[in-house]
């Protein structure tokens, strides 16, 4: 919380995206027993496994577990998770009579379970543990949206914002809508922070992210509770940066295709989160820690930066090597 405040601290704190995750054999265990979205329906079990992760790595926040593709069933869309094929929801958003064919959402009874995961989360973690609460960003949501699913091209994303843009920034409206009171919600469950991934944004480009998500991802921020830090994160999105700087947010995170110093200099006053290359985890430990020791050296005791990769812990993962790491960051004093 000091770090995304910019207060000096000897040394930066350290979580992890996707620290809950398949790489943890812990993890697999319960997800032998359930589902994965009947995993983060269930409140006690959301709380089991954030908090184990946070403890068995000894990280300095917890984020709970959850997915960002949860809100979509809101607007009466189907979300399934297909063994190999990643998430499908159906039926795609194609044109503006997609749009005003959602329904609106119900907060309450249709993601009254994530709010209560948090609490019981909260109660579960110890009280100097932050719990990070997060949604997915207009852009990523409404292209899972518009897709059906992954895609490399986003083809029909883009096809419908160029085609019509009344269509598109009334479908970001109404993600906007019920995203800010997902996360209002979240801090009011306990949340003490919030991140908004946007993990597809860096497939557009400057001119387009500036016309069509930016002034979306503004009114978001801005309605989201005061003083309550807000982290923003995409992947490829050096070429946005600048407009990442003006959409409010007080920490933007990076992924590890910039260098760090330069995405610090071209954001200015804000904190910064990132930029480890998730691969490095596979290395021999040793070359784990020289390259963590390397990005601390980087930071050179900047305040205002919060380590993380730049993507989250992939499967198969050592986790020794993971504990490597956050040892590595709890001990480094500037040498």
């Amino acid at each position: 919380m000091r770090a995304c405040r910019r207060e000096p601290l000897p040394s930066p704190p350290v979580w992890l995206m996707r620290q809950a995750g398949r790489y943890m054999k812990e993890y697999r265990e319960v997800r032998d027993r359930v589902g994965f979205l009947e995993l983060c329906r269930n409140p006690d079990l959301v709380a089991e496994v954030t908090v184990y992760a946070a403890q068995r790595l000894g990280v300095d926040a917890a984020i709970v577990f959850s997915d960002l593709l949860l809100p979509v069933e809101s607007f009466g869309l189907r979300l399934a998770f297909e063994k190999g094929d990643g998430p499908s929801i159906s039926p795609p958003i194609r044109s503006g009579a997609d749009v005003d064919r959602l329904r609106e959402p119900e907060l309450e009874a249709d993601l009254g379970y994530v709010f209560e995961g948090i609490r019981a989360t909260r109660r579960a973690l110890p009280a100097d543990m932050p719990l990070i609460g997060f949604a997915g960003a207009p852009f990523t949501l409404a292209s899972y949206m518009i897709e059906g699913g992954g895609s490399s091209a986003y083809r029909h994303t883009k096809s419908l914002f160029y085609r019509d843009p009344g269509a598109w920034n009334a479908l970001l409206a109404r993600i906007v809508r019920l995203t800010s009171a997902y996360l209002n919600g979240q801090i009011a469950a306990g949340a003490q922070a919030v991140q908004i991934f946007d993990s597809w944004v860096g497939c557009l480009s400057p001119d387009d992210y500036r016309v069509f998500v930016l002034p979306h991802v503004r009114t978001l921020v801005a309605a989201l509770t005061p003083g309550v830090p807000v982290i923003l994160f995409g992947t490829q999105t050096t070429s946005l940066l600048p407009h990442f700087k003006t959409a409010g947010a007080g920490v933007v995170g990076v992924d590890w295709r910039v260098d760090l110093v330069e995405a610090w200099d071209r954001l200015g006053d804000v904190a910064i989160m990132g930029n480890l290359d998730p691969i490095v985890l596979f290395a021999p430990r040793e070359e784990v820690v020289r390259r963590t020791k390397v990005l601390l050296g980087r930071a050179s005791g900047r305040p205002g930066w919060i380590f993380n990769l730049g993507h989250g812990i992939l499967p198969h993962t050592p986790v020794d090597n993971v504990v490597a790491l956050v040892e590595t960051v709890h001990a480094w004093n500037g040498a």
